[in-house]
């Protein structure tokens, strides 16, 4: 009888020495076993503040490394176009002259927000595509093809800024080759050109150039003009991937903490504005998803060339919540 108490009681044990065990037995560090800890969701506000000051801190990193290596990578440099240089190249001296007038120059890195909706893009009306003009625009300048018919219109858009401008004959250099589809990253349209686009459209499309009403691009004549300027400055397009996860570029670090912010609740209005009825991934084989299921399941916030993201707070990016770009919880 007391030997089955025994063995009773060590069972019952022995799944908390296990569990105790694993927990002290890696006594170590390092880059293949790092020290897990758990991300902390932190208030939008205090989330874009981070990610400033890692761009700092990195510049600060950068512009060090630079000054202490500075005359080897210059002459590494002066040395390296002397011996292999082309035509129009800086000479040596103008290598040094730049280097000693000049300080560090900064890499303006893109702040991107990735929203995780709870969105199958399988499922229908659950893929969502559109754009939106943020207020600050997203730091971005893009070169623009603008497809009419109308010849004055089509010289009044590249008076504009518009890259290419045209009708037909735009639509024939295109085919032929004759202009590049390097040279532009948008495309405006009428509605009567879209008959003719049809002609380069698997030159377009597999781009991501086709015009497309749910992007905004194509308007009528009377409003090219205005939507020409919007897409050059940099209208931002948005998709849900098939995990149903949104990535935009909010900006430049160089847009500083509040401007940053305005462009986050735009982004984020638009994307309550467009909150499918029925959303919701649910489990395989379900067919109806319960009716409290959340819109938004992740946020995180990156830039450029910082080495991890800093998780959001989805209470302080909910355009419905109490703590909408708040900073206190």
């Amino acid at each position: 009888m007391a030997s089955n108490l025994l063995r009773h009681a060590h069972a019952c044990l022995r799944p908390v020495a296990t569990t105790v065990a694993a927990q002290t037995r890696r006594g170590y560090k390092s880059r293949a076993h790092p020290e897990f800890t758990a991300k902390t969701a932190s208030p939008i506000i205090q989330a874009v503040q981070t990610i400033l000051a890692e761009m700092d801190e990195r510049h600060l990193r950068r512009a060090e490394r630079w000054e202490n290596n500075k005359e080897n990578r210059v002459e590494q440099r002066a040395a390296y176009l002397a011996r292999r240089g082309k035509a129009d190249a800086p000479t040596p001296e103008q290598v040094r002259e730049d280097a000693a007038n000049n300080e560090y120059r900064r890499m303006d890195e893109t702040v991107e927000l990735a929203l995780q909706l709870n969105l199958d893009p399988r499922k229908p009306g659950q893929s969502l595509r559109g754009s939106l003009a943020l207020p600050h625009g997203n730091g971005k300048a893009f070169a623009v093809a603008v497809f009419t018919d109308s010849e004055k219109l089509a010289e009044e858009a590249l008076e504009r800024g518009a890259a290419v401008a045209g009708g037909a004959s735009l639509i024939k250099s295109i085919q032929d080759g004759n202009t590049s589809l390097s040279s532009f990253q948008r495309t405006l349209a009428s509605p009567d050109m879209m008959s003719q686009l049809s002609a380069v459209a698997r030159l377009l499309g597999p781009r991501g150039l086709m015009p497309n009403p749910k992007l905004g691009t194509i308007v009528p004549q009377d409003e090219m003009l205005d939507a020409l300027q919007k897409q050059m400055s940099g209208m931002s397009n948005y998709r849900t991937d098939k995990e149903g996860i949104v990535r935009l570029g909010i900006g430049r670090g160089s847009f500083g903490t509040d401007k940053l912010l305005e462009n986050i609740r735009e982004m984020m209005n638009t994307i309550q504005g467009v909150k499918p009825e029925s959303f919701g991934k649910g489990k395989k084989g379900q067919k109806k998803v319960s009716k409290g299921a959340k819109y938004y399941l992740k946020a995180h916030l990156s830039s450029t060339q910082g080495k991890g993201s800093v998780m959001v707070d989805l209470r302080t990016i909910d355009p419905t919540s109490s703590f909408f770009m708040s900073d206190t919880l």
